[in-house]
């Protein structure tokens, strides 16, 4: 088995609805992604799965992402713009960019010492 991780940031700012604390106030972060893909099966070339295209999807994400209030995207007026929220939000979406490949996890930084992994 194979496991190929590719790597991203960006940066966005966001309030949690319904917080009692200070995350209800708007405030940014250099937000770091990485998505991990697996297989078990090479090409002739011995590559499982291309890490230009990986990062490539992941960027295509990121990009809608970088430098906006997450708040004001469609996907987070209905879930709250949390960590959490915002993993699955990247996984779901790198899902189905990156088929047929495997998608296994993705994790998100919010700082150097919080993060978040998603999978199914």
């Amino acid at each position: 088995m194979f496991e190929l991780t590719v790597r991203g940031d960006f940066s966005s700012a966001h309030f949690l609805r319904d917080y009692d604390g200070q995350c209800k106030n708007l405030h940014g972060h250099t937000w770091k992604v990485a998505v991990t893909v697996a297989g078990e099966k090479l090409d002739d070339i011995g590559v499982m799965a291309d890490f230009v295209e990986m990062k490539r999807c992941l960027s295509d994400i990121l990009k809608r992402l970088d430098h906006a209030c997450l708040n004001d995207q469609d996907f987070f007026k209905v879930h709250n713009p949390t960590a959490e929220n915002l993993a699955k939000y990247i996984y779901m979406e790198y899902k189905t960019l990156i088929a047929p490949v495997r998608l296994v996890k993705v994790q998100v930084w919010e700082s150097e010492k919080a993060d978040v992994v998603y999978y199914e």
